[in-house]
């Protein structure tokens, strides 16, 4: 069979072995795949036939990327072929230091650029969240200031040149004010999740489930929310490709006078130089020694 002669779709939302195809022209499909397994996620691209009032799909895509964590016991896709993640993140509850650096460690293996948005800034806790977040910009991650809440047009605004025209994945714990940022950005969020339960024949959505969501009716620009999570594994890493995907750390690899350097004990180390000079925060380090332990540890 030629699978180019089969009608293309978009994978809008998946749950178990079901998944929710959409057509070009708009049209949602309940879907299962071939065989007893399912590995398609939000963003795939796929070929698939009509079954009756449903469809079968033959063929997955190649994939530009795939996001996903992995702990020592399962792997966990988020979604694929994404233009940008966006790490929501903010000072009530404060967030965690530790996950930011998965999830941007994980992008940049995926090779997905990354950014953060800092929420909640009109509240008092943002002086500190804005403190943790120094090292992030001075080694190149873009920050966007947000008060989704108390300022949602400007938070709006802020948002939308980096959105346009591009599939964005958003991630965060809970707490962060994802579902205020989807309720803002795409007003027809509710009647969206509704087609996706019909679909799926669901008697309601769940946030365990990963939604796709068009930010306009061109449909050129989507929003990708995901369930919030407590835990990132990154066990797809080897402790020795950790420090080349920190980039505050790989801008001093070069100096390391060891070319097999842990960064943790060896002599003329340039990564423990560069932060006794100050270039690499002590938060940041104490991050590394932890990951490091982790992707260390014997894997059964």
């Amino acid at each position: 069979m030629s699978f180019e002669a089969l009608d293309l779709g978009l994978v809008v939302a998946a749950h178990g072995r079901h998944v929710v195809v959409e057509t070009p022209d708009g049209e949602r499909v309940l879907c299962h795949p071939r065989g007893k397994k399912s590995e398609l996620v939000v963003g795939d691209r796929v070929r698939w036939l009509p079954a009756g009032d449903e469809g079968v799909v033959e063929h997955l895509e190649a994939r530009r990327n795939l996001l996903f964590r992995q702990d020592e016991w399962r792997t966990k896709s988020f979604a694929a072929n994404l233009d940008a993640v966006l790490v929501l993140v903010a000072g009530e509850p404060m967030f965690s230091e530790s996950q930011l650096t998965r999830a941007l460690i994980a992008a940049g293996q995926a090779g997905i650029p990354c950014w953060i948005g800092l929420n909640k800034t009109d509240l008092p806790a943002a002086a500190d969240a804005r403190a943790r977040l120094e090292p992030y910009r001075r080694m190149g991650v873009e920050v966007v200031e947000l008060a989704l809440k108390a300022a949602p047009e400007a938070s709006r605004a802020a948002l939308a040149p980096r959105l346009d025209g591009r599939t964005t994945l958003v991630l965060g714990p809970s707490g962060m004010g994802k579902s205020t940022l989807i309720n803002l950005l795409v007003p027809q969020a509710a009647a969206q999740v509704g087609e996706i339960s019909q679909a799926l024949k669901a008697g309601r959505h769940t946030t365990t489930t990963t939604s796709w969501y068009w930010l306009d009716e061109a449909r050129r620009g989507a929003l990708i929310d995901s369930p919030g999570f407590q835990e990132f594994g990154l066990r797809q890493i080897a402790p020795t490709e950790l420090a080349t995907l920190m980039p505050d750390f790989a801008a001093a690899l070069g100096e390391c006078r060891f070319h097999n350097c842990s960064h943790r004990h060896e002599p003329g180390c340039g990564v423990r130089a560069a932060l006794a000079r100050g270039e690499i925060a002590p938060s940041r380090y104490r991050i590394y020694e932890e990951l490091f332990d982790e992707l260390s540890a014997k894997r059964w």
